[in-house]
């Protein structure tokens, strides 16, 4: 199958959407289908290359908010004119993806619904309210007539499927196909460094929790006064956090690395006593899978995607979002048990081998392609 999957992620990737959207790709690849990614370029010109054996054009673009889309849309629609006989379906990715104009079938994937991230966001500043405003009058319709548009709609959670109700899809529009991660590369190690930390990986903004996270790390520093929270990631919010840091008095405890090279991350997540995911929304993390793949023991909030994953008690904990007392506890739980670490982490292996690799959502993929294509059995 000849198959263009649209993205505004950046290639190659560096995290979240990227890196769902090329983990795919390759796979698809691998099994026999011809994939090009279209994706966002700079103003100049557009671009095209070869990565791993996957075509790339990146569209001209440029960051005019709020009319950037349309300006990025009109490029990859002329670009799109001169290319649609090359494909058999068009795979569009959410969020703030443009509005494809072609007759071929389309089937949408929907990582994080922009209405209810933009809701996720509780802090009140000029920057929050601007975004909410955003999402409401142009990420949401935007989003609302690529879904219509679509034969399908993919979804990398049952939760993000339920929330797509919202949108007024038909349930019988909308597939669970999951998130995936490679396992080959994710991989636990028999022996640790001798380093002691507690890792956070992901973008540092609002609706990460990463203020609950200090909240806790007060607490946990005081039990664990030779523990270290690491925190991998670039953001918005690297300033206030740091700061935050300061007035906590645990600096000295508390890293933060900016964006890490992926073989960096992977010895991250095998040299970590604990991965903590303190969100207050996610869709279905890539970064929780990537610590599960690794063996690594986690604790996570019990919101959207994350309760897809994890089983609590069995191959990972739950804790209620926003609760910085039950974080500690769980954490230093978890440092105090080795038997309990090495119980969670190797059931949290079992279950990305199991469940979250990309061989198995491809396959799922596939089956979605088809349909679109052909119709219903």
């Amino acid at each position: 199958m000849r198959i263009c999957i649209v993205t505004s992620a950046k290639l190659p990737p560096e995290e979240g959407i990227g890196n769902y959207v090329f983990g795919l790709s390759k796979e698809l690849k691998r099994q026999g289908h011809q994939i090009t990614i279209v994706t966002r370029g700079t103003w100049d010109r557009n671009k095209k290359e070869t990565i791993d054996g996957i075509n790339i054009i990146s569209v001209r673009f440029a960051p005019l908010y709020p009319i950037y889309m349309k300006i990025h849309g009109f490029f990859v629609n002329t670009l799109f004119r001169s290319m649609e006989g090359e494909f058999d379906l068009v795979n569009i990715h959410s969020p703030l993806s443009p509005y494809i104009r072609t007759n071929l079938p389309i089937v949408a994937t929907v990582h994080t619904p922009m209405l209810v991230d933009s809701e996720a966001i509780e802090a009140e500043t000029t920057r929050t309210r601007f975004a909410r405003l955003m999402a409401k009058y142009v990420s949401f319709p935007l989003e609302q007539k690529v879904f219509r548009q679509a034969k399908l709609i993919a979804s990398v959670s049952r939760s993000v499927a339920d929330e797509l109700r919202r949108y007024n899809i038909p349930s019988d529009k909308t597939y669970v196909v999951g998130n995936a991660i490679n396992e080959r590369l994710y991989i636990p190690i028999r022996e640790k460094c001798d380093s002691k930390y507690v890792l956070y990986v992901g973008r540092l903004d609002y609706r990460k929790g990463l203020f609950d996270l200090l909240e806790c790390g007060k607490q946990l520093i005081q039990k664990h006064p030779d523990y270290k929270i690491v925190i991998a990631g670039k953001g918005i919010l690297r300033k206030e956090l740091e700061e935050k840091a300061v007035d906590f008095k645990i600096h000295d405890n508390v890293v933060f690395l900016g964006h890490v090279s992926q073989s960096e991350l992977v010895s991250l997540y095998q040299n970590a006593t604990v991965f903590v995911l303190p969100s207050h929304y996610e869709g279905l993390p890539t970064v929780l899978l990537e610590a599960m793949s690794c063996g690594l023991p986690v604790v996570a909030t019990a919101v959207s995607g994350n309760v897809d994953v994890i089983d609590s008690g069995k191959n990972g904990l739950l804790i209620p979002p926003k609760n910085p007392e039950i974080m500690a506890g769980s954490i230093s739980r978890l440092i105090e048990s080795r038997e309990l670490r090495e119980c969670l982490g190797t059931m949290a292996r079992k279950t990305i081998e199991e469940n979250y690799t990309w061989e198995t959502v491809a396959h799922k993929y596939v089956k979605l392609f088809q349909r679109a294509v052909e119709g219903p059995e």
